[in-house]
């Protein structure tokens, strides 16, 4: 693929780039367009042209029929407005008219001036590299794989981004766009393969920490509620008797209560940290279990989110009752309405960032006229849940990082700087718990998808 410079921006002016006039879009600028701003990386817009082969369906159909039809997150008009203006092509020549058929061999192409969310500027941290494999520390906020907005914001562009244009990092395991924590990327394919195979056929402990609504129970707690996806399009789960088989033990490693006011009172319920050991890996799991358990993580902007499920957050919910209610509220956060989780209890966070959030400013661009969001607010740039630890169990290998800070003690509170084995120890019989039966799979091992 041909390749563009395209420079780092000074100013609005700057980001402004006309789409180039070719079929095949030198559509991955050198170097990336980043910039760092407010304690945010962003990407310059820029435009990214699709291109598509013709399916079988549509041939002999009328190319505007095609787009209305199939393409729905834009009006028709725009798509008319598109193919007579030229950013819409065939065969790289302009579409004669919005009535023309398409035929077996054509190439449609389709110019977008591309909007990426911005994400936190925090580095990837590097745990342990050698010649074959980098473990890194993800920050949280940022998607592994280039997915829906997200681009050149990606873990894998970033860290392109930084070794090479040439340079190919392969993720072995995957952790959500809000969580942070371990991961490992191989630096070529049969590295990869290998902890693939290492991961899938082995038994492998996970271990995440969480900073949780209330106080947690003291002792090992162990939630085995099956969960459902209910949307995959909102990322939506919940438990439910006809999910998936779930299982976790959780550990309560400190529980920070509220200090009073200056009148006395006290405001919220304080929070707990916890550490999480995953059993078997559902997405969502953890999340989706602390909030079942009356202890969602406190700046969860799905399950810890009063405007979405209630005063009760959802608290041993196991029905199906509410859920096209809960989905069509939840539908609105970041569109018309803040993402408002329940984080504004926490008398650490300031007034400004409680309010802050990334919703619809009402304004459009210049150049693409796409809605424009405003920044993301703090808890839409990552959960308070990260992924702690991996390590084999038969003592091959162990990578594990420090408690992230939102998991240290508050100013004023005595409480755990660290949480290891040999300190706190987690002790869990997976024979006891048969989650070998319970997945298909023989002496407990479970393949790991680390989906929390």
């Amino acid at each position: 693929m041909a390749v563009t410079v395209v420079d780092v921006p000074v100013d609005k002016a700057d980001v402004l780039h006309p789409p180039p006039q070719v079929v095949t879009t030198p559509c991955d600028p050198w170097p990336r367009p980043y910039f760092l701003e407010d304690g945010l990386r962003r990407v310059a817009p820029y435009h990214f042209t699709y291109n598509t082969n013709v399916k079988e369906r549509w041939r002999g159909r009328e190319i505007l029929e095609i787009f209305a039809d199939e393409f729905r997150d834009r009006p028709k008009e725009y798509y008319k407005d598109a193919m007579e203006s030229g950013k819409i092509q065939v065969n790289g020549k302009p579409v004669p008219s919005v009535t023309s058929q398409v035929k077996n061999g054509d190439v449609i192409s389709h110019t977008l001036h591309r909007h990426e969310p911005p994400v936190t500027a925090q580095p990837i941290g590097i745990v342990n590299e050698d010649d074959d494999l980098i473990v890194i520390n993800k920050p949280a906020g940022v998607p592994v794989h280039p997915v829906g907005r997200y681009n050149y914001n990606s873990v894998v562009e970033i860290l392109r981004a930084e070794r090479g244009h040439q340079w190919n990092p392969l993720p072995v395991n995957r952790l959500d766009r809000l969580t942070s924590g371990v991961m490992f990327i191989g630096k070529h394919k049969k590295a990869a393969e290998k902890l693939s195979e290492q991961l899938i056929h082995r038994t492998v402990r996970k271990e995440y920490v969480a900073r949780v609504r209330g106080e947690f129970p003291t002792g090992e707690v162990l939630c085995e509620q099956p969960i459902l996806q209910i949307s995959p399009k909102l990322g939506l789960n919940r438990v439910r008797a006809n999910g998936k088989s779930a299982k976790t033990v959780f550990k309560r490693l400190a529980y920070y209560p509220p200090k009073p006011s200056a009148e006395g009172e006290t405001p919220g319920p304080g929070y707990s940290i916890v550490r999480c050991l995953p059993l078997t890996g559902r997405t969502h799991q953890l999340r989706v279990h602390l909030q079942f358990l009356g202890h969602p993580i406190t700046n969860d902007p799905i399950y810890a989110n009063r405007r979405v499920f209630g005063a009760q957050l959802g608290k041993a919910a196991d029905q199906p009752d509410d859920d096209e209610d809960v989905m069509t509220r939840l539908s609105r956060m970041g569109k018309d309405e803040i993402a408002e989780a329940v984080a504004y209890e926490d008398e650490m966070i300031d007034q400004y960032n409680r309010a802050k959030a990334e919703k619809m400013t009402g304004e459009v661009c210049e150049v693409c006229q796409t809605p424009l969001y405003s920044d993301p607010g703090p808890h839409e740039l990552g959960i308070y849940l990260h992924a702690k630890k991996y390590a084999d169990a038969d003592g091959q290998w162990s990578y594990e990082t420090g408690l992230p800070e939102w998991a240290l003690p508050p100013k004023g509170y005595e409480g755990p700087v660290e949480a290891t084995a040999e300190s706190d120890p987690l002790a869990v019989d997976l024979e006891k718990l048969q989650v070998g039966d319970d997945l298909g799979l023989p002496g407990g091992k479970e393949p790991v998808t680390a989906s929390a």
